[in-house]
């Protein structure tokens, strides 16, 4: 009886002793698009550095703008008891019911970088101004270009708003005047490999092309290299998102200018509502907020770091 005894405090003992999980209640849910983007590695980042910070436990998930896989990343984050979602999401049409699944199971949601069709199903909407970063970037492209020109314009994935608001950005400024001419518009759905390869296509059909304008960095940087493999550096490129790779490239004389949105604030920001709405039960902002957009050219690509400028 008494060796029973022993032995069971000796198994209390060695239990006490043992680490305890993290809390569940403390865990955080941050889940982007592929950090094979700078972008969307930033965002993680943001969010984690802020998170650690604040006391959550970061988990942070990639859906590989998968909407399937993203409705499975929310399924894990509400088995593993998430206190909230940072999400930058895999298409606003498909993840309304991901969030409002969230939401049901008491995890409320902060949305970065994208919007989804829906008011009051996540608690914040935190988007750059991608429409009046659009018009900075369109309106330095006109410049560039001398206001006229065969040009063409490579699109982001065609189910993420930002892909047609940006869009839109550009043509309300570029429509404008009437000798630019866009002579191809391609989708490459934000990805690198896709603009090199589109941009060889357009350059083989437009030899005459003289300027790109894109939808992100990303591309810009495939566009560029299938223009630097052409022997066609004479042809102006214009990004969007101010990547440390477009910063480079503006710097060494390629690429001239892109658009950045903050995404490291912005994922931070998030976090800090989600701490606010957890400890009172209120943001004390509206859902949807806007951040103003800042042109990056040769004259400031120096103050350019990790989607944030320098002071």
């Amino acid at each position: 009886m008494l060796k029973r005894f022993v032995l069971s405090a000796l198994s209390a003992a060695a239990f006490a002793l043992t680490p305890l999980p993290a809390s569940a209640a403390d865990l955080m849910a941050i889940i982007t698009p592929s950090h094979d983007n700078p972008f969307f590695k930033a965002e993680a980042e943001g969010a984690a550095a802020k998170a650690k910070e604040l006391g959550f436990e970061p988990l942070v998930l990639v859906h590989d703008d998968d909407a399937n896989k993203q409705n499975q990343l929310i399924d894990t984050a509400i088995a593993r008891g998430a206190k909230a979602i940072v999400l930058d999401n895999a298409g606003a049409a498909a993840t309304t019911a991901a969030v409002q699944k969230a939401k049901d199971a008491g995890i409320p949601s902060f949305l970065i970088d994208r919007e989804i069709n829906e008011t009051g199903i996540a608690v914040s909407q935190i988007v750059s101004n991608n429409y009046q970063g659009a018009q900075l970037g369109a309106e330095e492209f006109v410049k560039l270009m001398g206001e006229e020109g065969p040009y063409a314009e490579l699109l982001g994935r065609e189910a993420d708003t930002n892909a047609g608001i940006r869009s839109g950005g550009y043509h309300e400024v570029i429509d404008q005047y009437p000798d630019m001419k866009m002579v191809a518009q391609q989708s490459a759905n934000w990805s690198q490999t896709e603009a090199f390869e589109k941009m060889q296509t357009i350059l083989q059909a437009n030899p005459e092309i003289k300027g790109v304008i894109s939808g992100n960095d990303t591309m810009a940087m495939g566009a560029w290299a299938a223009l630097e493999q052409a022997g066609r550096t004479d042809v102006i490129v214009v990004g969007f998102d101010g990547s440390n790779d477009v910063r480079d490239s503006i710097k060494a004389g390629g690429i001239k200018a892109t658009v950045l949105q903050p995404a490291y604030r912005q994922a931070q920001l998030a976090v800090e509502q989600a701490k606010q709405y957890l400890d009172t039960g209120k943001t004390g902002v509206e859902e949807k907020q806007l951040m103003d957009c800042v042109l990056i050219n040769a004259d400031n690509a120096a103050k350019l770091e990790t989607f944030a400028m320098k002071d």
